[in-house]
């Protein structure tokens, strides 16, 4: 059974929000929460380290904006993998230039697909190329797939249990 992590102290609570929001693109980010914070940088490193210790924290994920950069053409492409290989050929997949994301699933009801990987390019053309070239690297050239375009944007955001933090800074830009 997997240990539950402990519950975030309440005097640790406005770090773990700024934690929700992302890190500010600054040179120093973690600087500037304990600027906003009114502690020390190195309190606050101490504070996430421990963090990701005990499993309160496990990584910090990135959104890329990928339509702001060019990328217009988003493709999932899911493909029907053979239960005793599909880590192996996921792990294959993932090392393939321009595969962002692969993963497992379990299959679904009339849904055979178990592996998914997600490709962003400047258009359809490009997307094809990235996955006939990952498919053939990662040995599924030859199990059933099916690439499903993107046709909507929606708004992308991680897990909020702390909600935004009230700080000084924030005041002043009020």
């Amino acid at each position: 059974p997997q240990r539950r992590a402990p519950a975030v102290p309440a005097a640790d609570r406005p770090l773990a929000a700024l934690v929700e929001q992302g890190l500010p693109l600054v040179a120093r980010p973690y600087d500037l929460w304990a600027r906003e914070l009114g502690r020390e940088p190195e309190a606050v490193l101490a504070t996430l380290g421990g963090w990701l210790i005990d499993g309160t924290l496990k990584r910090f994920g990135a959104i890329v904006r990928h339509h702001e950069l060019g990328f217009a053409a988003n493709a999932m492409a899911v493909f029907d993998v053979p239960d005793t290989e599909v880590d192996a050929r996921g792990e294959a997949l993932a090392q393939v230039p321009g595969v962002t994301l692969a993963y497992r699933r379990a299959r679904g009801e009339g849904w055979p697909f178990n592996l998914y990987c997600m490709v962003h390019g400047r258009d359809r053309e490009a997307v094809h190329a990235v996955l006939e070239r990952a498919a053939v690297s990662a040995g599924l050239q030859s199990v059933p797939r099916s690439v499903l375009f993107s046709c909507r944007r929606f708004k992308q955001t991680g897990a909020s249990r702390f909600g935004a933090p009230v700080l000084e800074s924030a005041h002043a830009h009020a």
